[in-house]
């Protein structure tokens, strides 16, 4: 579904992302993995076109994003929850939703019933305002804002940061429920390697902005995660 090749991205004069060669299958659920500051978030955001490449590549379903805006990807089908979440604190439950209906490929005018099946919390708490759900329920509300899109592609970064341990498994079963049942493809970034190789499908590792590893998840190997993760 995603094949990047050779992308290379520059902030100031630093040089980010190295020639970067990576594949998200079709169906998958491929987990990016990384030290802090080795250019993960900076993939995600530029798949997104949330920052600018330099050279490369990034196909999505054959199109060369690199080509199109940011808000035309998400016409496109690729949903984005990003790091910390960035929902609308201010705004209620059902606002935060709905503002994903101006760009959901298939021109929603209202909130599907499937959202509230998969998050029943956000249809108990449509009145309230984002600022004042836990952290766990802020993050459904993330990933149910993004879904709202009917996204083919679900990129997801870190979506365990700041959540209580009870509620990561949750996070988990939702994932899993999007990745096997809605048969949604999904790329995450995620930093916990129990929660990693519980979900995920493949890994990618990155290493000072480049892709070091890549494979099915039950070759993410103790000497991999020695060299490439452990801090």
């Amino acid at each position: 579904m995603l094949t990047i090749k050779s992308l290379n991205q520059f902030y100031g004069g630093s040089h980010i992302l190295w020639d970067v060669d990576m594949t998200v299958p079709t169906g998958s659920c491929t987990c990016l993995m990384g030290r802090n500051g080795m250019g993960k978030t900076t993939l995600l955001k530029c798949i997104m076109g949330l920052l600018p490449t330099v050279s490369g590549e990034l196909l999505y379903d054959d199109t060369d994003l690199r080509k199109i805006s940011a808000d035309r990807r998400a016409r496109l089908g690729v949903g984005y929850v990003p790091q910390g979440r960035e929902i609308f604190s201010q705004l209620t439950v059902e606002e935060n939703l709905r503002i994903g209906l101006s760009a959901s490929r298939g021109k929603l005018k209202e909130i599907p019933e499937q959202i509230f099946t998969m998050f029943p919390v956000l249809k108990k708490m449509l009145r309230r305002r984002g600022g004042d759900l836990s952290g766990g329920q802020q993050q459904q509300l993330a990933i149910g804002r993004a879904m709202v899109l009917e996204p083919k592609l679900l990129i997801l970064d870190e979506p365990t940061e700041g959540i209580q341990p009870n509620i990561v498994h949750e996070i988990g079963d939702i994932i899993l429920r999007l990745n096997k049942e809605a048969n949604l493809t999904v790329l995450l970034v995620e930093q916990k390697l129990p929660f990693a190789r519980r979900v995920a499908s493949e890994f990618r590792i990155i290493d000072k902005g480049r892709i070091v590893a890549a494979d099915r998840i039950a070759g993410l190997t103790d000497d991999l995660v020695r060299h490439h993760l452990t801090v």
